[in-house]
């Protein structure tokens, strides 16, 4: 593995626009991702394994649950500090970003916005710490895009729940302590339950051989008649708005962090073309090496400002769903375009694990379609803008 001299593109001064805890946060985490992720990323991607031992890093720089208060265990932080916390981890490794993606929007969040005092209580710290990990149960094998249409369900047996059904592509439910489940009841309204591993009949098996994604822990969820305790329903909010919710979190936080694999990979291409020698000179004195590099870099900044004024909308509670799906959109595709500019810059070297952009290109993959498709988001847009839903 090649030594990490990432330096990060700030072509309109961006950060004279940060406070300084956000530059503090953020220079945080691009230290740790440093010393503990680009250094073993590779060897882990190719085994085809989620390194663990970071698990304690990621807790100890915010990454879980970095808006949640400080009663919680959260640290208390402002959502342009999470933005920039995803942006530096995804900067190492989107697998890892999804890990802290899952364990704060889509498992700390629900119990901090839906969950009783009990509940916060009970989870919350232990989240923060990395003590207990979590994963979230809305995908299904047949209801990826339409999640209204799930099969999981629940019924009253009187001092408990009897919870069935199946997830797929769950990040972290391999080794996850809790699952945030998505389930209707015998009324056919959806609700949030915390199902904890050790309940019988619950078992999250690992799903193998991708080619995206691989350090990142992958897997199901079953449900075979099991028993959860009432006291584990969620009662803060129900319907599809209830798991949306924790989606328009996690979106916003791809949209930063989709920027990192972008400025990972940008930044490879101009250190490779300044010291690649073709025809004699550095192929970064070439025209068309200029052009990729210009619009990399055009583009990115973009997606930077993008993301900011987002962030300012979700400190101000102004943010809309519209907004965030259009963010998402933008920046993913953003970067998997500059993904395979980069590893053309880099011809045949771009392809080996010496580099990571064709790990990040394959990781983006992904990326563009979790948390809603590249598609469904335009689709998001679309009905927006002109007052006219498409998906019926």
């Amino acid at each position: 593995m090649r030594p990490d001299l990432f330096e990060a593109p700030d072509y309109f001064n961006l950060d004279e626009l940060l406070s300084e805890e956000h530059k503090l946060v953020r220079d945080a985490a691009r230290q740790w991702v440093k010393r503990d992720v680009t250094p073993i990323i590779e060897e882990f991607a190719q085994k085809a394994e989620f390194p663990q031992q970071i698990i304690g890093g990621l807790a100890e720089i915010g990454a879980f649950g970095p808006y949640i208060p400080v009663e919680y265990g959260g640290a208390g932080l402002d959502q342009i500090s999470y933005g920039l916390i995803m942006q530096e981890i995804e900067r190492g490794d989107s697998g890892v970003r999804s890990t802290a993606s899952v364990q704060s929007s889509l498992v700390m969040y629900p119990i901090f916005a839906y969950g009783t005092e009990e509940q916060k209580q009970k989870y919350l710290p232990k989240l923060a710490t990395g003590e207990y990990m979590g994963c979230f149960g809305l995908t299904e094998p047949d209801h990826g895009s339409n999640p209204s249409g799930m099969a999981t369900n629940f019924k009253d047996k009187g001092d408990h729940f009897l919870l069935n059904g199946a997830k797929l592509w769950i990040s972290n439910s391999p080794f996850a302590d809790i699952a945030v489940v998505w389930a209707k009841n015998e009324e056919g309204r959806i609700h949030g339950l915390i199902v904890e591993r050790g309940m019988e009949g619950f078992s999250t098996p690992e799903t193998h051989n991708k080619w995206s994604l691989r350090a990142s822990a992958t897997g199901e969820l079953i449900f075979d008649n099991v028993r959860v305790p009432k006291e584990n329903l969620l009662p803060g909010k129900n319907g599809l708005g209830a798991p949306l919710g924790c989606l328009d979190s996690a979106r916003y936080g791809i949209a930063w962090g989709a920027i990192g694999a972008a400025m990972d990979c940008y930044d490879t291409a101009l250190r490779y073309a300044r010291e690649r020698i073709q025809f004699g000179k550095p192929i970064a004195a070439t025209q068309l090496q200029q052009k990729k590099l210009a619009e990399m870099i055009t583009e990115i900044t973009k997606a930077q400002l993008l993301a900011f004024r987002l962030g300012q909308l979700k400190n101000e509670g102004r943010a809309t769903t519209a907004q965030i799906s259009m963010a998402k959109r933008n920046n993913v595709e953003m970067a998997i375009k500059i993904a395979r500019e980069a590893r053309q810059v880099l011809g045949a070297m771009g392809i080996t694990g010496e580099y990571s952009i064709m790990r990040h290109m394959m990781n983006l993959e992904s990326v563009i379609t979790y948390e809603g498709t590249h598609d469904i988001h335009l689709l998001i847009t679309g009905a927006d803008i002109t007052g006219h839903n498409a998906f019926k």
